[in-house]
């Protein structure tokens, strides 16, 4: 609670966002709960143009990601030289207890490029834990080459997103004489689905495969994989650097109880240029473990309100009103909702909307519609054109064909039934 109220004196006294946030709360308030929660829009807004608004100092040194937006709104994450060591540093005591042994060679097939994080963050990170060889080979690399140079290279360990890991079992299954022996796969970024580890099962036979790590470039490091104790799906708090919470979705209660699900919240102790308090990470979660266990384990559960994460890529709810506001003219939108499964190893995205009018309902608004959200978010065409995801869809409906909460009546904006919710 220290740590907490430095760093909350510090937001207050040198970042307008903050100073506005918490005009209604005690200076000396030391129940994180009284303190708001982050609107992810809001706090987009007042990071842009430079951060001006959000940045508790001008950034004089270190490191800048992009973490989604559309093409007109990008979403950019700032570090000073000493966060980004401290993000990695933290990351990689916890990498050491995934399951990676000294001598291991790694290989980071996660993106590289375009201001995209996960390719620096896990070759620092691998560097910081001090265990295992790392081969940066990228994501970008052709298959057929990333296959040979693990092989050539006697690489056992294999890292990156799902989407490229399938990509280099489905080019296995053709050319099985180019199997490297991979003993280990650790995935991060997105979920990995039964259809996709019993086809890397069927590849590998022996390989374990799990999580990496639970981090993303905005919310930073969430959770470790400890190989000891966590299931698929399941991480460890890093209660050194962060202090993780778990709420009611609509009430913004704080859930401390087991097996209760409920909307992930961060607040890292360690970024005071950008700072992060209470900010919504986007997936629900429920806690493992009973209350007051050191790293306390908790099990992740899809995706929340703020957005779907849809392959590498994420699709945020504040990117398809941007997109539906283009369309003004043409179309007034009631609801809307987006419907996430997974099928033939590839998510689909269906965007439900419930027009004002009936007769504004045409196939060729909604094509318009896809197209256009297709040019605001690229990385989302790229995904398709590799054949990595399944086509957007865009249906029109009623608003009785919504899904809504039982008890408060209001629609669910994201509902993902990729891993059975």
């Amino acid at each position: 609670m220290r740590r907490l109220l430095e760093l909350v004196r510090f937001a207050r006294l040198h970042s307008k966002f903050y100073s506005e946030l918490y005009k209604g709360v005690a200076e000396d308030c030391d129940d994180i709960s009284r303190y708001p929660v982050i609107s992810q829009e809001a706090f987009w807004q007042a990071s842009e143009n430079g951060g001006g608004g959000l940045l508790t100092a001008s950034h004089q040194n270190g490191i800048v990601f992009k973490s989604g937006g559309t093409a007109g709104n990008p979403k950019y994450s700032y570090f000073t030289a000493k966060e980004w060591n401290d993000f990695t540093s933290v990351s990689g005591k916890g990498f050491r207890l995934n399951g990676v042994k000294a001598g291991d060679r790694i290989a980071n097939l996660f993106y590289a490029g375009e201001l995209y994080a996960s390719f620096l963050y896990v070759t620092d990170l691998i560097q910081q834990a001090d265990v295992g060889v790392c081969f940066p080979i990228s994501g970008q690399t052709a298959v057929a080459e990333s296959v040979a140079l693990m092989k050539k290279l006697d690489i056992n360990v294999m890292a990156g997103v799902p989407t490229t890991i399938m990509h280099v079992i489905s080019y296995l299954q053709k050319h099985g004489d180019a199997r490297p022996e991979i003993d280990l796969i650790l995935f991060g970024g997105e979920p990995m689905y039964p259809d996709q580890l019993e086809a890397i099962a069927r590849c590998f036979p022996r390989a374990r495969v799990h999580s990496i790590l639970y981090a993303s470039v905005d919310g930073g490091e969430l959770g470790y994989f400890d190989a000891a104790t966590c299931k698929n799906g399941e991480h460890r708090t890093f209660d050194e650097s962060t202090i993780l919470e778990i709420v009611e979705e609509e009430s913004g209660a704080v859930i401390s109880r087991e097996n209760v699900p409920g909307k992930l919240l961060v607040t890292n102790l360690n970024r005071r240029l950008m700072p992060l308090i209470r900010y919504p990470v986007g997936d629900l979660a429920a806690w493992s473990e009973p209350e007051g266990r050191a790293d306390r384990k908790f099990r992740l559960l899809g995706r929340s309100e703020e957005g779907a994460r849809i392959g590498p890529a994420t699709l945020y709810v504040q990117d398809l009103l941007t997109v539906f506001n283009h369309f003004a003219q043409e179309l007034h939108i009631l609801n809307f909702q987006l419907l996430i499964t997974h099928e033939q190893q590839k998510d689909r995205v269906v965007i439900k909307v419930v027009p004002h009018q009936p007769e504004q309902a045409s196939s060729e608004l909604a094509t318009a519609i896809v197209d256009h959200l297709y040019d605001q978010r690229s990385m989302l065409k790229e995904l398709l054109a590799k054949g990595t995801i399944h086509p957007l869809g865009l249906q029109w409906c009623s608003p009785d064909e919504l899904e809504s909460n039982a008890r408060t009546g209001k629609t669910k904006r994201v509902l993902d039934r990729r891993l059975g919710s």
